[in-house]
């Protein structure tokens, strides 16, 4: 089909947010057409969070690999997408497979027919794997966190480049299924937009299970020939496989920002509090830059799906946006760093407390490693940010997030009564310590 289709709404993009703007909007009574060129539903589902979680769970549990193997292969119905396109169509939407580039404000163009949309675009293009222009790597078959997810057997042997939150979670899962394992990273610690303090325990956690930590090592070279042969650090590194975890890149080339006045080669896109991006476009996800998480994509597509639908919604606010590094123990973090607070010109009181000093950390024992830490914006007395690491510390982390999204004076925070013995009661030492 070729030409000029009218509809209410486009959206460009079916991940988390597109699909949840696309059904929402549907249900509401527009005519909307959605627009995806790989799997209605994203990266989320078929190769990120859940299947990666799938995986970290059976390799805690101590389950073999073609155990998580099965059920990623489950859960995601073997990487078929109907899952998420059937319920879209069922609410209205048309979905429309292909590469989609804006033709202009309001119009998206996908394989020679034009869809002319009265109230505009709603972009969610999301993210690829980054992949790092070292000597050597392209020529190889190396994974990124997409292919690992497909694979049946653990390998013997294996190079995590990248110790962020992905690398660390699978390099600790790997290593739990008897994988032999080196992390390298570029910068002088992992997980460099947490707490310094988080770092320390995660990599002491990784180092006392086997993995071959290595920080401030550089990847200068690449070779396979049946296996890999890597310059890190001046070292010469061999392993099975390499997995390529360096961060991801935003899905913005060749879909014709030009068209609405936009940089062509813009890194990230620019938002309003809701959401609009240009001319009769909005933008959710990883392509604003304000978080590359599911619920952060969800939450945008409803601003956006408010102000598209004209109604009273509280605009965006990224105080409180919350985020969790599924290793064991757990990082849970929201809001600001204590380095960030201080970086803002806040005037900053920092609390902590050591979760195995608290009475669940001592009764859990075992694997009870972590802290929280605090941070607070002292001339106002609530707090702007907080990190719980611990066996459950994403779940600890729920307490904090409503805390500093709610500005709860820390006054208040003190007077509390806190579940007798629970980690999440450790905040009370933590408060106790702000100063």
């Amino acid at each position: 089909m070729t030409g000029s289709i009218s509809v209410d709404v486009v959206v460009l993009g079916l991940g988390a947010g597109g699909e949840h703007a696309a059904r929402k909007l549907a249900e509401a009574g527009l005519d909307v057409v959605g627009v995806e060129r790989e799997l209605v539903g994203g990266e989320c589902p078929f190769y990120g969070c859940t299947p990666s979680k799938l995986m970290i769970h059976s390799a805690h549990d101590g389950q073999p690999f073609a155990r998580a193997a099965a059920r990623i292969r489950e859960a995601n119905h073997d990487w078929h997408d109907d899952q998420h396109a059937g319920p879209l169509e069922e609410a209205g939407v048309r979905i429309v497979r292909g590469h989609g580039r804006l033709a202009g404000p309001g119009r998206v163009e996908v394989d020679g027919t034009t869809y002319d949309a009265r109230l505009g675009v709603v972009l969610d293009t999301g993210t690829e794997p980054a992949v790092p222009p070292v000597d050597g790597l392209a020529a190889t078959p190396y994974w990124t966190n997409r292919d690992v997810m497909r694979e049946t057997d653990a390998p013997a042997s294996l190079v995590v480049l990248g110790g962020g939150p992905i690398g660390c979670e699978l390099a600790q899962a790997f290593a739990r299924f008897g994988t032999h394992v080196t992390l390298v990273e570029a910068e002088d610690r992992l997980l460099g937009p947490e707490e310094p303090e988080a770092a320390e325990v995660v990599t002491r956690m990784l180092r006392a299970e086997g993995v071959d930590v290595r920080v401030g090592a550089e990847l200068t070279r690449v070779e396979h020939d049946g296996g890999f042969v890597l310059e890190v650090g001046g070292d010469v590194v061999s392993a099975e496989h390499l997995l390529v975890a360096v961060g991801r890149k935003p899905n913005l080339d060749d879909i014709g920002l030009e068209a609405v006045g936009l940089p062509p080669d813009a890194e990230l896109l620019d938002t309003d509090e809701r959401m609009r991006a240009g001319e009769r476009l909005w933008a959710v996800g990883d392509i604003t830059g304000k978080g590359a998480f599911t619920h952060v994509s969800l939450y945008q597509a409803k601003v956006a799906v408010a102000d598209l639908l004209g109604a009273d919604r509280p605009v965006a606010d990224y105080r409180a946006v919350s985020r969790v590094t599924f290793t064991d123990p757990e990082v849970g973090s929201v809001g600001l760093t204590e380095s960030q607070a201080r970086a803002d010109g806040l005037e900053v009181r920092v609390g902590f407390t050591e979760l195995p000093s608290s009475t669940r950390g001592w009764i859990h024992k075992v694997g009870n490693d972590g802290f929280i830490k605090l941070v607070e914006d002292a001339e106002r007395g609530v707090l702007v940010g907080a990190t719980s690491v611990g066996p459950y510390g994403g779940e600890v982390l729920s307490a904090l997030s409503v805390a500093i999204h709610g500005e709860v004076p820390t006054a208040r925070l003190r007077s509390m009564i806190y579940a007798y013995p629970t980690f999440h009661r450790a905040l009370e030492a933590a408060v106790a310590d702000i100063s």
